[in-house]
């Protein structure tokens, strides 16, 4: 009987133990979830982070320009309208959904509905190279690049130092770009994506000196030595970089006042050639006694066969983050080169008043032309009847017209005319 008993105490108190035990573990947990729902959790899917202030989403399914996938997309893409989230299996519009490219992060707010699916769809963002080449046909094979181009011969297709480089030639009328409070030309798609563009001024106004950002600029004070070519130079080298030229501390100025503000939206990464490798049969020298050539010469002139490839890094001037080039650029501004001139429409020696270069001015390129045995160095300009020729450095009355690389994932809108230009979207 005592047996009896205790075996009966004991079976009451363990049943009152594992009720206390049930009850803390119940208080932990609620406690636990109420905490979890009261902050930001995060769900990491493959690629990027989803930030969402509800303990139980449930993202449903993931879409990318129409197909079913398993992860947050890479690049430049956004939610459409399409995205949308239900609750209790209803759709709620009062939850919103807000998605940032750069970070591949999904907020999803309010913080205090619970039961809450959600069904994303991504589109690719429309960049300008986008636009442009979906506006335009690219045209197989190659101009005849002896001759001008008098007419709207559309978009073509080369090779940079990067990659697929498409151009525009001829009288364009579609390849208006409107970007930190001025207007610009398209000149070509770059092959790292990047768009570059040629200054135009505060209008679309095409020609006199409203197009230019100095109309009565020498390209180098000093003229007697071969290096003063060089966009930047070093006295008694071919292709040294120490010294700024004139025309590159002019341009480095006019940057900083008027495009450093918007530098996430121009590329660091593409450059601009000043080729001063020499022409076939010549050497070079610093003050040589009878005239030298450079390649640009030997290419537009003789051969008619302009090209975006820079044979030299040391003369491909890019900032210090690009992957190719000299790195010596301060700002990823320059000017022009001559076999941009010729790809667009001109030629050596002949005037052109249609295409859309155009502007009725001279103002200077980047691309290096000789040095004479007069003692005086040249470089390419373009002449106010718009014909590709040739200035000594020291000359007063050349124009200067700077060339940047918009940045190749860049929003935009517009059509590219000059009534509707492409846009810059800027955050």
């Amino acid at each position: 009987m005592e047996f009896q008993t205790l075996k009966k105490n004991h079976l009451k108190r363990n049943i009152i133990i594992g009720i206390l035990i049930v009850g803390i573990i119940s208080a932990v947990v609620l406690n636990f979830t109420r905490a979890k729902y009261r902050t930001t959790q995060s769900i990491p899917l493959v690629t990027g982070t989803i930030n969402y202030s509800l303990a139980d989403l449930n993202i449903v399914a993931i879409t990318v320009d129409g197909k079913e996938v398993d992860s947050i997309p890479e690049g430049n893409y956004e939610l459409t309208s399409e995205s949308y989230c239900t609750v209790n299996g209803e759709k709620d519009e009062s939850v919103k959904l807000s998605y940032d490219s750069t970070t591949k992060g999904l907020s999803v707010t309010p913080m205090t509905t619970k039961g809450t699916k959600c069904y994303l769809d991504f589109n690719k963002k429309s960049t300008l190279k986008d636009t442009i080449l979906a506006n335009n046909s690219v045209n197989s094979g190659t101009p005849n690049f002896a001759n001008t181009a008098t007419t709207d011969e559309g978009v073509y297709k080369t090779q940079d130092d990067w990659g697929d480089s498409y151009y525009f030639r001829g009288t364009v009328t579609n390849n208006w770009v409107k970007f930190a409070g001025y207007y610009w030309r398209i000149v070509r798609i770059n092959g790292d994506g990047s768009i570059r563009i040629i200054y135009n001024g505060t209008n679309t106004k095409t020609t006199g000196s409203s197009t230019m950002i100095s109309s009565s600029q020498a390209f180098n004070s000093s003229y007697n030595r071969s290096e003063y070519v060089g966009y930047m130079y070093t006295t008694s080298q071919q292709h040294g970089n120490k010294t700024n030229s004139n025309i590159k501390a002019v341009i480095d100025t006019w940057y900083n006042s008027n495009l450093a503000n918007h530098a996430d939206k121009i590329s660091k990464e593409a450059g601009f050639c000043g080729d001063r490798e020499m022409k076939s049969g010549y050497s070079w020298s610093s003050q040589p006694s009878s005239s030298i050539y450079y390649k640009a010469y030997e290419r537009l002139n003789t051969n008619k066969s302009p090209s975006f490839k820079c044979s030299n890094s040391a003369d491909l001037y890019t900032t210090s983050s690009s992957s190719k080039g000299n790195k010596k650029l301060a700002n990823p501004i320059g000017l022009i080169v001559a076999d941009e001139v010729v790809m667009a429409g001109g030629a050596w020696n002949s005037g052109n008043s249609s295409y859309y270069l155009y502007n009725n001015a001279n103002y200077w390129t980047m691309s290096p032309f000789n040095f004479s045995s007069n003692g005086y160095a040249y470089v390419f300009c373009v002449s106010s009847a718009s014909r590709l020729s040739y200035a000594s450095v020291d000359w007063t009355s050349g124009g200067v017209r700077p060339v940047i690389n918009i940045a190749s994932d860049v929003e935009i809108t517009g059509s590219g005319t000059s009534s509707d230009p492409y846009i810059v979207v800027e955050n």
